[in-house]
C-alpha cells in the first residue's frame, strides 16, 4: 500500500536578483533555511528562478536582444554543476524537498538554454530535471524545447511529486501524463506576468491550477516570482515600457487541495512564504466520484504515449565514436541521481 504522508509544504513568492546567479543563490539558501525553520518538508519556488525571466522579449524589437540573450547565457547554470551541489547541500542540511526553476545551458551549444524545473531530496539529491517542453510566445527567442525525458513522477519521501512550468499547466496531455503516473503532489512554477491588461495572472492560474487539482484529485502547489523595481529599472529603456512592466495583479503563489480549494493564504504580486498542512490520504475519497486514471475513463476508447528519449543534436551507430575534444551526451552527463528510467 502506498505511504500517504502529513508534512507542511511552503510555496515561495519572491523577486530573484536579476541576471545575479550568486546572488540569487544567496537568497535562495535564506528562504529554504526560512520554510525549514517553520516546518516544511517540500519548499517550491518560481519558474526560472535562478535567475531571471526574459522579459525583454515581450518588450523589444527581437534584434535588441542578442546582448540580453548572451547575458541569460552567462547567468545559466550546469546540470551537473556548483548550483546544483549547493542546491543538493541546502537540501540535505536542511532536511527538506526543495523544486526551483533554473535557466539550464545545453550541454552541446552556446545557444541553447532550457527552462528547467529541479527536484532535490533531503536523502537523494538532485532526482528529476524537467525542461520545460514548449517555450510560451516570446519565450521561444530565449528557450529551447525540451523533451519528456523528465516529464515522469518522482516517488520521495513525501510522496509522488511531478512538475510542469507556468504554460505547460495549460497542456491537457502533459497534466495528465503526471496523474496517470500516480501524481498526488502537483508542482506548478510560474513568472509574474504584468504585460497584457486583459489577462489577470491570479485568475489565470486560479483556473488551471484548480481544475488540475480537482480533476486529478491532487494537491497543487503554485511558486510565483514577484516583479521587483530592479528588474524594472534593469530592462525598461523608456516611460512606456515602464508602464507596460507595472500592470498589476502579475503575480500569484498559493498551496490547493484535491478539490480544487484554495488553503494557504494566497500571495499577490507581494514577496513572501505561503504555508499549507497537506495529508495525502485525503486524494482517496474524491476518487470515488471522479477516478480519470481508472474507473471514469475508457482506455479502451483513449490512449495516450509518450516518447521519453532525450534528444541530443546527434546520434552514433555501431562503432563510430565522437570525434576528438566532444563531450560525452546529454543523457550521459545527467546527473547520476535522476533515474534513466
Amino acid at each position: 500500500m502506498p505511504k500517504f504522508a502529513k508534512f507542511k509544504a511552503a510555496a515561495v513568492q519572491a523577486a530573484p536578483c536579476f541576471l545575479d546567479t550568486p546572488a540569487t543563490m544567496q537568497k535562495v539558501g535564506k528562504l529554504v533555511r526560512e520554510a525549514a525553520s517553520a516546518g516544511a518538508s517540500i519548499v517550491v519556488f518560481p519558474e526560472v528562478f535562478v535567475s531571471g525571466y526574459p522579459y525583454w522579449n515581450w518588450l523589444k524589437n527581437p534584434l535588441d536582444g542578442s546582448a540580453w540573450f548572451q547575458r541569460l547565457y552567462f547567468s545559466a547554470i550546469d546540470v551537473p554543476g556548483p548550483e546544483v551541489e549547493e542546491l543538493c547541500r541546502l537540501s540535505r542540511d536542511n532536511n527538506i524537498h526543495i523544486a526551483i526553476g533554473v535557466n539550464e545551458r545545453g550541454a552541446k551549444s552556446v545557444g541553447t538554454i532550457y527552462n528547467t524545473n529541479l527536484l532535490f531530496s533531503p536523502e537523494k539529491g538532485l532526482i528529476n530535471r524537467q525542461r520545460k517542453l514548449v517555450p510560451t510566445f516570446a519565450e521561444k527567442l530565449s528557450w529551447t524545447a525540451g523533451d519528456a525525458h523528465g516529464l515522469r513522477v518522482s516517488e520521495t519521501e513525501i510522496g509522488p511529486i511531478g512538475m510542469l512550468a507556468c504554460g505547460e499547466n495549460t497542456n491537457t496531455l502533459a497534466r495528465f501524463a503526471l496523474l496517470a503516473e500516480g501524481e498526488l503532489l502537483h508542482i506548478a512554477n510560474f513568472v509574474a506576468f504584468p504585460f497584457v491588461s486583459s489577462y489577470d495572472m491570479p485568475s489565470a492560474i486560479k483556473t488551471r491550477i484548480g481544475a488540475h487539482s480537482f480533476e486529478g484529485k491532487v494537491f497543487s502547489i503554485v511558486a510565483c516570482s514577484a516583479m521587483s523595481p530592479e528588474i524594472v529599472d534593469a530592462i525598461a529603456s523608456n516611460d512606456e515600457e515602464r508602464e507596460r512592466m507595472s500592470g498589476s495583479p502579475n503575480a500569484f503563489s498559493a498551496i490547493f487541495n484535491p478539490h480544487g480549494v484554495i488553503i494557504s493564504d494566497p500571495l499577490v504580486d507581494v514577496e513572501g512564504i505561503t504555508y499549507a498542512d497537506i495529508d495525502l490520504a485525503e486524494c482517496i475519497a474524491p476518487k470515488q466520484y471522479h477516478d480519470i486514471l481508472g474507473h471514469y475513463n475508457r482506455f479502451d476508447i483513449f490512449s495516450l504515449q509518450i516518447n521519453r528519449t532525450e534528444q541530443s543534436p546527434i546520434r552514433y551507430i555501431g562503432d563510430a565514436t565522437e570525434p576528438s575534444g566532444v563531450g560525452a551526451s546529454e543523457h550521459e552527463t545527467a546527473p547520476a541521481a535522476i533515474p534513466a528510467q
